[in-house]
């Protein structure tokens, strides 16, 4: 059996598994989340969410990844031959192919709104009265077009086949390297500018200044979602991004590491935005989603010192995010087709993303020209989302709770905590204890509200 591939540095290691969570669910959910659930208080929840549950979670999906040595599939074969758990595992790719197409749909119109950013197409002369339809236009022909997000999209998936084919070490580890101290640094800068504008204030005292009396049972699960989401479980990027690592890594370190950056994203996000629509009355305009990104903070933009710059910078800083989720979401199907079937690396990118160059272009019509085709009431692009983040993601959730903590082999939690023995690891039980009982109990929760 040949070597299995690893990261070659620590801080390698720790920035692609950073890049893997730190993604549009931290830019792009994030804000709308906290804005719809309360502010501060579902901020407080989060934050709990993360360390209480998120931090266990994604333990358990290290223990499988490292202690499998393999992809989300070969991982349960080789732990427990003969048992059906790979089907777990074989919901966690489906999931993550499902959400790398409409990764690259919305990576395409970050890539787009950069270029118009920079081109200066974006802020054409306007008056300030019809900003709003101006900007409203802009997205319509972004979004709803026929050859801007097709051609924008496939530019992106082209992108990742080239990262993606120079291999874990020299693709993934070393774009890792470069873009995520740069997303933090565009952060930390757009933040300082947020913290001069005059409704900063304001927007951190919604951001930061709780009122208890939000919290409802709903709240608490929106936010239990959010942490799913923004940590990437249930995707099998943790399990393959584990499958990675040196023997010697100190997985609860690292899960640490992992949440507390992720963490600080968010809460960066949330000082960059809020301040930001607060200062120009825009915080009635709708911070979700697609309005957010593409209306509403373009329309906070225009109303700045050179806008174009500030823009370019905040697109910049979101391709980057997208760039990263979607290099690891595509690297969860890349690694199974190399465990399990023996292809070579080349081979395994082009026949996992060369389909996409189909699927991600109508996925992107779908909000457009395509809209009428709807199936549940949904298009396209909703479906793919709300199938594979609403049900798929739960779903592989709990079964990785329940084999780690009840039916994997019996040591597998505290050997690949304690690193075989080499580490002190007392907070085994504590984990296990979540693994068992809360986690699969709060992930239904989320499931059956759904």
């Amino acid at each position: 059996m040949a070597k299995k591939t690893e990261f070659a540095t620590k801080v390698g290691l720790v920035a692609a598994t950073v890049g893997s969570a730190i993604g549009l669910g931290n830019v792009w959910r994030f804000p709308a989340e906290t804005q719809e659930n309360g502010g501060a208080a579902f901020l407080i929840l989060y934050v709990a969410c993360v360390f209480l549950l998120g931090v266990p979670v994604m333990l358990g999906e290290f223990v499988l990844g490292r202690g499998g040595r393999g992809d989300s599939v070969s991982v349960y074969k080789r732990l427990s031959p003969g048992s059906g758990w790979w089907i777990v595992g074989a919901l966690g790719i489906i999931a993550s192919y499902l959400i790398t197409i409409f990764y690259m749909v919305v990576a395409g119109w970050t890539l787009e709104y950069l270029v118009q950013s920079l081109n200066g197409t974006l802020y054409a002369p306007t008056a300030p009265e019809a900003l709003h339809t101006h900007f409203s236009g802009v997205m319509e022909r972004s979004i709803g077009g026929w050859w801007e997000p097709t051609t924008a999209t496939a530019m992106v998936i082209l992108l990742n086949i080239f990262i993606l084919i120079r291999g874990v070490q020299k693709g993934i580890e070393k774009l890792s390297n470069i873009l995520m101290p740069l997303l933090f640094l565009i952060l930390i800068g757009l933040f300082i500018v947020a913290m001069t504008l005059p409704g900063a204030g304001e927007g951190l005292e919604f951001f930061l200044k709780p009122d208890f009396s939000k919290i409802t049972p709903e709240v608490v699960v929106n936010a239990l979602g959010q942490t799913f989401f923004s940590l990437s479980l249930g995707m099998g990027i943790l399990v393959t991004y584990a499958s990675y690592y040196p023997i010697g890594t100190n997985l609860p370190r690292t899960s640490i590491t992992v949440a507390l950056l992720s963490l600080l994203v968010a809460l960066l996000m949330g000082g960059l935005i809020f301040p930001a629509v607060m200062t120009f009355g825009l915080q009635e305009e709708g911070l979700q989603g697609a309005t957010l990104i593409f209306m509403t903070l373009p329309e906070v933009f225009s109303q700045m010192h050179l806008p174009w710059l500030w823009s370019a910078l905040f697109f910049l800083l979101l391709l980057v995010a997208a760039i990263t989720s979607t290099v690891s979401l595509a690297e969860v199907s890349i690694a199974f087709l190399v465990d399990r079937f023996g292809m070579g690396r080349r081979n395994a990118v082009l026949t996992a993303l060369l389909p996409m160059l189909a699927l991600s272009p109508v996925c992107a019509l779908s909000m457009g020209p395509l809209s009428g085709i709807t199936l549940l009431d949904m298009n396209i692009f909703e479906l793919l989302d709300t199938f594979a983040t609403n049900i798929l993601l739960p779903v592989v959730s709990i079964g990785t709770c329940l084999y780690v903590g009840w039916f994997g082999p019996k040591r597998l939690l505290h050997s690949q905590l304690s690193n075989r023995g080499t580490l002190h690891s007392p907070l085994t039980g504590t984990i296990t204890f979540i693994l068992r009982w809360i986690a699969p109990i709060l992930i239904a929760a989320i499931l059956l509200v759904n």
